[in-house]
């Protein structure tokens, strides 16, 4: 027999467990009976999420580290970047994992099932996993449809990325500052950077990363990695005690049509991710949010949960991004040179007003962004 649920929660990642753990916090839902299934436990430490935020976070008692200055440094800038009012704060996959297990484990309206969903009969209400049958009223679906890496109408850039965790001898980082962007150390022809999170002055998570239209192989990573440790940071001995890798779609593909009357996408998705730059936690707490407030005024879970006025901005951007990947390092500098870190935020957060993102656009100006609106407008 199927087990029933009011709502079912498919994927145990970042926009799952917020939810789950949204839905715990709030007296409406205590008496529903909801469902996690996700095909893993979700007991190893398989990413590192960092987001920007004022004040205290409901997260601040499982973030590794918080710093309150970055920087940025290409070819031709290095830019200080004092982000206070804001902190820029860095959480381990692990943590969170633990964290929302250890907080839920007492709710007795939660359930969370490994079994792997390959299909949901909506006009059922029924979703068929590999190892049983599960009924509910809603599915709140994080599976990426996968028909957009051949969609011909939306621009494909992949963020992605190898890190090492690395413990050096001698003092080496300044753990106060975090860097952004480096791209000092570049793949020929591409927008690709060195990112570093210091942990203390001898240990720091560093990644080389990429945002190309293509992917590479984990040698280039690893040489990458390598030539900045040596050539920039001027390390010779150093132990890796850690790695990470990452792929990250950052594209205007429309996942959110794939939701339904009863199937709602989210995350990754659910368009939640933002196309230009892949951040995704603290979007996902905000669309979490939104989409609690949806259910208990009566309106569609889905209802208002993108700002169209800002994936356009991020069609444009990736177009140019996507025909001339050698402009990256030109159009960051400018960004983070022509704009506080407080304006930058603000506009990754979409929380600015028609004459600030005009401010931004004007800021990062190249005729290929005339060519890039006309290519996406029509």
């Amino acid at each position: 027999m199927p087990q029933k649920f009011d709502y079912i929660i498919i994927g145990s990642g970042l926009a799952g467990l917020q939810l789950a753990y949204a839905f715990s916090l709030d007296p409406y839902f205590e008496n529903l009976k909801i469902a996690i299934i996700d095909p893993s436990s979700k007991k190893t430490n398989d990413k590192t999420w960092c987001f920007w935020e004022k004040g205290l976070g409901q997260w601040d008692e499982v973030i590794t580290r918080s710093w309150n200055q970055g920087e940025f440094i290409s070819t031709k800038a290095h830019i200080n970047l004092e982000l206070s009012p804001y902190a820029y704060k860095m959480l381990r996959s692990i943590d969170f994992y633990n964290f929302i297990r250890a907080a839920l484990k007492d709710k007795t309206n939660i359930d969370f099932i490994i079994d792997e969903i390959q299909e949901i009969e909506e006009s059922k209400l029924i979703a068929l996993g590999k190892k049983g049958k599960y009924i509910a009223t809603h599915f709140f679906d994080s599976r990426i449809d996968s028909d957009y890496l051949v969609d011909e109408n939306s621009t494909k850039i992949f963020q992605h990325f190898k890190g090492f965790h690395i413990k050096t001898k001698a003092s080496v980082f300044d753990k106060s500052t975090f860097t952004m962007m480096d791209f000092r150390i570049k793949f020929p022809d591409s927008t690709s950077f060195t990112y570093i999170l210091p942990l203390n002055d001898s240990e720091a998570l560093i990644e080389y990363t990429f945002f190309t239209p293509f992917l590479t192989e984990e040698s280039i990573y690893d040489k990458y990695l390598n030539t900045y440790i040596k050539d920039v940071l001027k390390v010779d001995e150093y132990e890796i005690i850690g790695t990470e890798n990452g792929v990250i779609p950052m594209t205007d593909y429309n996942f959110h049509k794939a939701s339904s009357p009863k199937v709602t996408k989210i995350g990754t998705a659910g368009s939640w991710v933002k196309g230009s730059t892949g951040y995704s936690f603290k979007h996902t707490e905000k669309k979490v949010a939104q989409l609690i407030q949806n259910i208990k005024t009566g309106k569609d879970p889905k209802n208002n949960l993108l700002n169209n006025r800002s994936r356009w901005y991020d069609a444009i951007f990736l177009d140019v991004l996507n025909r001339h990947n050698e402009l990256g390092e030109e159009l960051f500098t400018k960004f983070y040179s022509k704009n506080s870190p407080q304006e930058i935020f603000r506009y990754l957060d979409e929380e600015t007003n028609l004459t600030e993102e005009l401010k931004i656009m004007f800021s990062l100006y190249d005729p290929e962004f005339v060519r890039s609106f006309f290519r996406k407008l029509f």
